[in-house]
């Protein structure tokens, strides 16, 4: 059994001009994604690898969803690879976890993580929101081979307001 934790990058700030890459969370992201972490904590299992983007925006998520379920912040490994808004590319990426790690915590981008989450989930959505999270269980034990799974759990910040 496989488990991937998806989680949107928090709402990033439009208030500085700035590249892509470097664009920092805003204040709203800020609180969104303590109140996201505060109740994922919960649901997180005892063993997992931990992605990000090598988006700011990905790694100051990545920190605070880290701080808040007491994960170690070096156990955070970037992946260039996604940093993407194709779900292709994203597939691409996650199938080359390896397979003695059965959960995989990721911190990424949209459009990649909704339409990952509705080719792959049981749940489909519109529009997975910054600092969302989303769960899915895939019966297999090969990333490579990973299809259609089970949507286990859905942490959306508007539901926690």
């Amino acid at each position: 059994m496989k488990k991937i934790i998806l989680i949107r990058h928090a709402k990033s700030s439009w208030d500085t001009i700035t590249d892509d890459l470097t664009r920092p969370i805003s204040k709203r992201g800020i609180k969104d994604a303590h109140l996201v972490s505060d109740v994922l904590k919960e649901h997180l299992p005892h063993k997992s690898i931990i992605w990000t983007s090598p988006a700011k925006r990905a790694k100051e998520t990545a920190t605070i969803f880290c701080q808040n379920m007491d994960l170690s912040l070096e156990c955070v490994i970037i992946r260039e690879g996604l940093y993407t808004f194709e779900q292709s590319k994203l597939r691409e990426e996650i199938k080359k976890c390896k397979n003695e790690h059965d959960a995989l915590i990721l911190f990424g981008h949209n459009d990649a993580i909704t339409k990952f989450v509705n080719k792959f989930g049981s749940e489909t959505f519109d529009n997975v929101p910054t600092s969302g999270v989303v769960v899915i269980n895939f019966d297999t034990d090969d990333w490579g081979s990973i299809t259609s799974g089970v949507t286990e759990l859905t942490i959306f910040p508007r539901d926690l307001k």
